[in-house]
């Protein structure tokens, strides 16, 4: 299996446990790795053949825009059912950084991995 992957994808959401968390917009960075298999892709030269990474990041960016959630976990799963559901991916590995959530620490988020390979 073949990995297509999207890295430091920016999102701006309003995401947080905390009141004046959710009267802001937050930017997370979102790590995707997606399976699939290219050679039909590489064959044909055509986009159709492929997960087209451009309509599924402004597809993901539409919906953590439009999110309002305390957790990034919540959103994380949101974002792996999306992957799977609309763009026919069989296995995930999504990692989403919520990098200014602690001051002591240059990052901190989830990883998770959904599918399979």
């Amino acid at each position: 299996m073949d990995t297509i992957f999207i890295t430091g994808l920016k999102l701006d959401v309003v995401i947080g446990v905390h009141p004046w968390e959710q009267r802001i917009r937050q930017r997370l960075l979102l790590d995707l790795e997606l399976a699939t298999d290219i050679r039909p892709a590489a064959a044909s030269d055509d986009l159709a053949d492929t997960v087209d990474y451009q309509a599924l990041s402004e597809r993901l960016c539409a919906h953590a825009a439009s999110s309002r959630l305390a957790l990034i976990e919540t959103l994380a799963e949101q974002l792996a059912a999306i992957v799977r559901d609309e763009f026919g991916v069989s296995w995930l590995r999504l990692r989403l950084h919520k990098p200014d959530a602690l001051s002591q620490a240059a990052d901190v988020g989830v990883c998770i991995e959904r599918g399979q390979r």
